[in-house]
């Protein structure tokens, strides 16, 4: 196992399944902190704000500043003011509608340059015709993520995907997807931590959303079995994790 100098975390499913911390994880992340090997955390979570995800890991024991997170949301905003834009509608909630406030970015229903779209547990009818309007009429669309579903207690929820969707179909337009799997939110990511592409390990337990996200990213990648992915899935995978674990606990440093 080689020594990196930085590592990035997903998080449900990874560092806590809902409301429960996974212990290995948290043993691990504060020990690499107490080595002054820095962690960063990727969430494709749009409805959160960097504040309430570290307030989050901290109740699970572990000293975790907003400046280490990174959200879709965060990378969202990021994109669309890398690209000049400055007049956007907004489908989402407060974590997005914040990091959009918070780089200068007008919202605005009104011949907006570009609609993003992120998870919102109150979306309308109307709120999909003029997202899907302004898109057909040329507004450049984006996604924060496109997941299908969200685990919950009571089963699987609709995720952004299925939001995302419905505007594309209406529109018949496909988005700019920023969240992983694409490597947009790795890149935005890594400029934020400073850290870089070839020292820093992905740590995730999805396959399909974060190991592939690092890959395409040009990061090592270590998959661990303790959320979504399994051993027998991934052995079907054109392309392998560098590495992989039952869980976190096996993962050893170097003295």
């Amino acid at each position: 196992m080689e020594q990196y100098a930085a590592y990035i975390f997903d998080l449900d499913g990874t560092v806590y399944r809902g409301t429960e911390p996974i212990h290995a994880a948290i043993y691990l992340i504060n020990e690499l902190q107490a080595r002054g090997i820095p962690c960063g955390f990727v969430t494709n979570n749009s409805t959160k704000t960097p504040e309430a995800v570290a307030e989050k890991l901290n109740g699970f024991g572990l000293d975790v500043r907003p400046s280490q997170i990174m959200t879709s949301s965060l990378a969202s905003a990021a994109y669309v003011q890398e690209h000049g834009i400055q007049r956007v509608h907004l489908i989402g909630e407060e974590g997005l509608k914040e990091a959009l406030t918070a780089k200068g970015l007008e919202i605005t229903g009104t011949q907006p340059e570009a609609v993003i779209c992120g998870m919102d547990r109150g979306i309308t009818y109307e709120k999909i015709q003029q997202a899907a309007r302004a898109v057909d009429e040329g507004s450049l669309f984006v996604a924060t993520n496109t997941d299908r579903a969200l685990p919950a207690e009571d089963g699987l929820k609709p995720g952004n995907g299925a939001l995302v969707s419905t505007v594309a179909v209406a529109s018949n337009q496909k988005p700019v997807v920023i969240g992983k799997p694409e490597p947009s939110i790795m890149h935005a990511a890594l400029n934020a931590f400073a850290f870089e592409a070839d020292a820093t390990l992905m740590v995730g337990d999805n396959y399909d959303t974060d190991i592939l996200a690092g890959m395409r990213a040009g990061l090592d990648t270590l998959l661990v079995y303790s959320g979504v992915s399994t051993r027998d899935e991934v052995s079907l995978k054109p392309e392998q994790p560098t590495y992989e674990l039952s869980d976190l606990s096996h993962w050893q440093l170097k003295s």
